[in-house]
């Protein structure tokens, strides 16, 4: 008793129309899970960090604390 011989004409073909579908679902439901589960609440910090942030009163702390080395200190 031999074994019979495997099918290779359309293979590819068979295969893709089988694993296509697939790839494209994971790789779209990947996408909008990286959308919805990181993108947007960064999104939301981002623009929650700015609403209250005071560019002036930052650079005027890091300036008493010395940080920079081409702006003096207020007052001297």
């Amino acid at each position: 008793m031999s074994l019979p011989k495997p099918v290779m004409r359309g293979l590819l073909a068979k295969r893709l129309r089988f694993h296509l579908p697939i790839a494209f679902g994971v790789a779209i439901t990947t996408a909008l899970l990286y959308k919805f589960a990181v993108t947007e609440p960064r999104k939301k910090a981002y623009a929650n960090f700015y609403k209250h942030y005071d560019a002036v009163k930052e650079f005027k702390a890091m300036r008493e604390a010395g940080i920079f080395e081409s702006v003096r200190p207020a007052g001297k």
